[in-house]
């Protein structure tokens, strides 16, 4: 978006996120690919302790908004 902004002179009026919490990709069902704010504790198999955690990007969002 920065490029856009920047380089390409893009009038951005807003962001507005996919998701706050992980999600799995539909196309590859992969929990090694996240996108979200807040990282679930699981893997490819669904083993882990499910536990949320808050990504660095949580941060750097929660400053902007």
């Amino acid at each position: 978006m920065s490029k856009a902004i920047n380089e390409d002179k893009v009038d951005v009026l807003g962001y507005t996120l996919w998701t706050q919490i992980d999600v799995i990709p539909h196309g590859t069902i992969e929990m090694s690919k996240l996108y979200g704010l807040i990282y679930i504790d699981q893997d490819d198999f669904w083993d882990g302790n499910k536990k949320l955690f808050k990504k660095d990007f949580f941060h750097w969002y929660q400053k902007i908004i």
